[in-house]
């Protein structure tokens, strides 16, 4: 499955940077990532305003790993998360 990959920096209620990735099917809209990017942050208990769209941006596409794919197939999208997650990719 060749997925698009949503570089994303959101800022937290203390003022970090909060930095993920949104993975979604390739040929998904940008609004769609941002969609997703905001239900992430309000699901680890941050403000989805804490997202400007100007910070939800195509990074590149790429060949999606197995278990990207069967989470995509399950529930439409995936969260690489990076800087200031709760749980980080390592």
């Amino acid at each position: 499955m060749k997925i698009d990959v949503y570089d994303t920096y959101a800022t937290s209620k203390a003022g970090k940077t909060i930095h993920f990735d949104v993975f979604l099917p390739n040929g998904r809209s940008k609004d769609t990532a941002v969609q997703y990017a905001r239900a992430f942050l309000e699901s680890i208990g941050e403000a989805a305003d804490g997202l400007k769209s100007e910070r939800c941006n195509f990074c590149h596409s790429e060949n999606a790993p197995p278990f990207v794919e069967a989470e995509i197939a399950k529930s439409g999208h995936y969260i690489l998360q990076m800087e200031g997650c709760p749980n980080p990719y390592r």
